[in-house]
């Protein structure tokens, strides 16, 4: 398939939150799209909010070097950058105001097939403020066509 001109994927999404020693899972199955610019592989998907506000868009970034970004756009803006070993600042908007936090990812793989368009991204990463850990996440992607 010619990825750059967007191949339509079936997106299955599994996230576990670790705070405070207590596990919370969130799964999610929805359409979305795949496409190439360039060396760099996007995802995007929408995410269904569950007090039925406005969807959450949702893009993946898959760079050549490794490094994967997720941003979501809406009402609530992030973009959390992930590369193993690292640590990476960044910011939440919200409504009432900006929350600065940090990531740091401890397990990170992406794989890709042709036949059909497949792929899997395993993040682990910490999430932080300045002055504290807020949890541990653990985000599986599964796509394809």
């Amino acid at each position: 398939m010619d990825l750059t001109k967007g191949v339509p994927v079936s997106i299955h999404l599994k996230t576990e939150v670790n705070q405070n020693d207590e596990w919370e899972k969130f799964l999610f199955d929805v359409k979305g799209q795949v496409i190439k610019m360039g060396e760099t592989l996007y995802i995007r998907y929408k995410e269904e909010q569950e007090d039925n506000s406005e969807p959450v868009s949702v893009t993946m970034k898959i760079f050549p070097d490794g490094a994967i970004q997720l941003v979501r756009t809406g009402e609530m803006r992030t973009r959390l950058k992930f590369v193993y070993g690292q640590k990476f600042e960044t910011s939440y908007k919200t409504p009432y105001g900006t929350i600065f936090f940090s990531t740091y990812t401890k397990d990170l793989h992406f794989s890709l097939t042709d036949q059909p368009t497949a792929g899997k991204i395993t993040i682990a990463y910490d999430l932080s403020m300045p002055d504290q850990k807020i949890g541990s996440y653990h985000l599986l992607l599964e796509f394809s066509a």
